[in-house]
């Protein structure tokens, strides 16, 4: 409230000129804490009413109070739910999007000005497939969204549920084995020779350990060959083959606080 009555007696009663007075105070409140640390926040998952189309989003904050704060978690589901109409396909289209007239980023800046923290929209990732599905942890510190390549029946979509909640869990890093970028698995080989080595092992038998270790990273660290937390008799790919042989994930995105 004196932040509203010193605009306005800065601005003569200009009510425009007030408003633009407390943008300009909030771009410095903002320049002011841009070298705090922002790990607090809230990271949101959604899709569009058709499940084709799903949006991931972290929003920081300095501290734990704020990211509880109604009005923070209000403007946060507004956005993401605002990107459900849009869907901007970029973080930068995705901060220029019309909410109530002004872009995300203005509002995000009066709501720096009014709380008085470090704001910022962390990341934003976007899923487009025949089918989506969201997955927000307890807490919406942790979310995910994964593409499938079709549709399906209760069964489909129970199973798709059961996949965004393994990525929660087990944190993959890519689909498949033949998905891992090259440099994850040159670091690995390298990762493995040095253990070897360290281990006593013979010099010519380095790179074979070390072919052994990845394909050991592979099973634990990509998501069709990981066991299925649910029931660890079976890895995902037996999970999905046994619901729908056709059914495959097409993509997947994974946001965590602190990560």
């Amino acid at each position: 409230m004196m932040d509203c009555k010193n605009a306005l007696n800065e601005s003569g009663g200009d009510f425009e000129k007030a408003i633009e007075y407390l943008r300009k105070k909030g771009q410095k409140i903002a320049a002011k804490r841009a070298d705090r640390d922002a790990n607090e926040g809230i990271v949101l998952a959604a899709t569009n009413p058709e499940h084709t189309f799903a949006v991931n989003v972290m929003v920081n904050c300095e501290t734990d109070f704020v990211a509880k704060n109604q009005e923070f978690s209000d403007f946060v589901r507004q956005i993401v739910e605002r990107s459900m109409i849009l869907k901007p396909h970029s973080l930068d289209e995705f901060m220029h999007m019309n909410l109530t007239g002004r872009s995300v980023q203005e509002n995000l800046m009066d709501l720096v000005v009014k709380i008085g923290e470090k704001m910022e929209v962390a990341h934003y990732e976007f899923i487009e497939a025949p089918m989506v599905t969201a997955y927000n942890h307890f807490g919406n510190r942790l979310a995910t969204i994964v593409g499938f390549n079709k549709r399906g029946d209760g069964a489909v979509n129970d199973a798709a549920h059961q996949v965004a909640m393994q990525v929660a869990a087990m944190n993959p890093v890519a689909i498949d084995k033949d998905d891992v970028d090259q440099k994850i698995i040159d670091q690995e080989i390298e990762i493995g020779k040095e253990q070897a080595r360290q281990e006593g092992k013979p010099e010519n038998m380095l790179e074979k350990i070390a072919l052994g270790k990845l394909n050991r990273f592979f099973k634990e660290s990509t998501l069709m060959n990981q066991d299925f937390v649910r029931d660890n008799t079976k890895t995902i790919r037996q999970f999905l083959e046994a619901t729908d042989k056709e059914l495959k994930v097409t993509a997947f995105k994974r946001l965590m606080l602190g990560a």
